[in-house]
């Protein structure tokens, strides 16, 4: 038997507008974390003599592969949490919020444990990334669960 390319018919299929929307709702909630990069960029842009020379410097293009990436990484954690909705046969808010707990402490504990122990971080800026993590972990199960993420629902 031939070796080739792994086949995608394994991973769970999640509907398109969930992904989307998903997207957006998680990226909204990843933008408040950066908001103060995007801020300082904004304001900087505007005291420039013309958008043409603020679009040259290199802040403008580290601002946009900051945008870009994070927007990649939305989708890809909406598509992760939409498919583990579909393959664990989540129908509740109930069970939306635990399995978005586990993704959470899956995701979060890691760099919570390093950011308090090691780097020895404030606590008010471990709390904001918290609480910005949630709003991306259980608020996007959730907001999935609401909106369904099942292409024919009737599987």
């Amino acid at each position: 038997m031939p070796v080739g390319l792994p086949s995608l018919h394994y991973l769970p299929p999640v509907k398109p507008s969930a992904i989307a929307l998903g997207t957006i709702f998680n990226h909204t909630a990843s933008l408040a974390i950066m908001k103060p990069l995007f801020g300082d960029t904004y304001a900087r842009a505007q005291r420039a003599n013309s958008s043409e020379e603020f679009f040259k410097t290199r802040e403008a293009a580290t601002a946009a592969a900051a945008w870009g990436s994070s927007l990649v990484g939305s989708a890809i954690q909406t598509y992760g949490v939409g498919a583990l909705i579909n393959a664990t046969g989540t129908l509740t808010y109930k069970g939306a919020s635990y399995l978005g707990s586990l993704v959470f402490m899956a995701s979060f504990a890691p760099s919570f444990v390093s950011q308090v122990f090691q780097e020895k971080r404030p606590l008010d800026t471990v709390a904001i990334g918290a609480l910005a993590r949630v709003f991306e972990t259980i608020g996007l199960s959730l907001f999935l669960t609401w909106w369904g993420t099942r292409t024919n629902p009737f599987d």
